[in-house]
């Protein structure tokens, strides 16, 4: 009887084993819940002890009391992207009392998580702080600019770009100092003309375009004016290489005619039937065909029985160019 007893006893133990094993496995799970916390890589975990910052963990895991003995804070580690959370788009003045409307965005990461759980607890109220850091500093910086320095026709004379170089810098040290935030960049989303000011604006920026208008086309007048009398120079030059040309050539031609009006001297018969002779070739081209008066010259020279002409034989066709075949 007491062996059959004892091997129900043993029985019953073997049974409670696997019971035993999940028991000790929940309790393992409780326990490392309770001991131990994990951090992703993009996560920075300040870790408390009774209220007051003991250590920074990185990625991984890692061991902890429980609460209340120690806390983790995680905080997002990566760049953000933030337009602000009040006063988004606002108007401020220039340094010569133009109205503008800015808005500007913020690209930053936390940089130091103890500075910033210490400082201002919340990464909500981080954001608020810097909201107000960067309006302060934006709004102080334009105020030192002028209006043409923002908006103008000429992109030569736009500062915009130091002007968000200046305001970087302005934050960016308050707000690793005192926030633990790391400004990367900070940049204008925005700049506009309220509207009771576009009016006077645009009739200003017209006035200035016709300004460069008038100066590019007194430009324009004077080039035309070097290039007409450039012109004229040059056609004064060759008129004048031309007369001086023509007046050689000419004199040329005076000699060799003055040669051969001492020939026409000797025969003045033969120098009136020679001129008659040209006349008729440039008067009556080949193939013509004229009814005329031979009586009047030079068509007289036709008049072969003319005893004026002192010719005895008829012309031939070819020595009488122009009359009708």
């Amino acid at each position: 009887m007491s062996e059959h007893k004892h091997e129900i006893e043993k029985t019953g133990a073997v049974s409670h084993i696997p019971s035993l094993f999940l028991g000790l496995l929940v309790l393992t799970i409780f326990l490392a819940a309770i001991f131990c916390y994990q951090v992703d890589s993009t996560e920075t975990a300040v870790l408390t002890t009774f209220g007051k910052i003991s250590g920074i963990k990185e990625a991984g895991l890692h061991f902890k009391w429980p609460y209340p003995i120690q806390k983790v804070i995680k905080f997002d580690n990566r760049l953000r992207c933030f337009a602000g959370s009040s006063g988004k788009i606002e108007e401020t003045y220039t340094a010569d009392a133009k109205n503008l409307i800015i808005s500007t965005y913020c690209l930053y990461k936390i940089e130091r998580p103890d500075v910033l759980y210490k400082n201002v607890g919340t990464f909500i109220s981080a954001e608020d702080r810097l909201n107000s850091l960067v309006r302060s500093v934006r709004n102080a910086i334009v105020g030192k600019y002028k209006f043409d320095e923002f908006i103008n026709t000429d992109p030569k004379k736009m500062k915009i770009s130091e002007i968000e170089k200046e305001i970087l810098a302005g934050v960016k040290d308050s707000a690793l100092k005192d926030y633990g935030i790391a400004v990367e960049e900070i940049g204008f989303k925005q700049v506009a003309v309220p509207e009771k000011t576009s009016e006077k604006v645009f009739e200003r920026m017209k006035e200035e375009r016709a300004i460069v208008a008038q100066h590019y086309r007194s430009q324009g007048e004077n080039i035309s004016k070097q290039i007409i009398n450039e012109a004229d120079n040059k056609k004064k030059l060759k008129i004048a290489d031309a007369e001086a040309e023509a007046k050689r050539i000419r004199a040329e031609g005076d000699a060799k005619a003055a040669s051969y009006y001492s020939v026409f001297k000797q025969d003045p018969a033969l120098a009136d039937f020679l001129r008659k002779l040209d006349s008729l070739r440039k008067i009556m081209p080949k193939k013509t065909t004229l009814i005329l008066n031979t009586r009047y010259p030079p068509f007289d020279l036709l008049n072969m029985d003319d005893p004026a002409m002192g010719l005895k034989a008829p012309l031939k066709n070819d020595d009488a160019p122009g009359t009708s075949k």
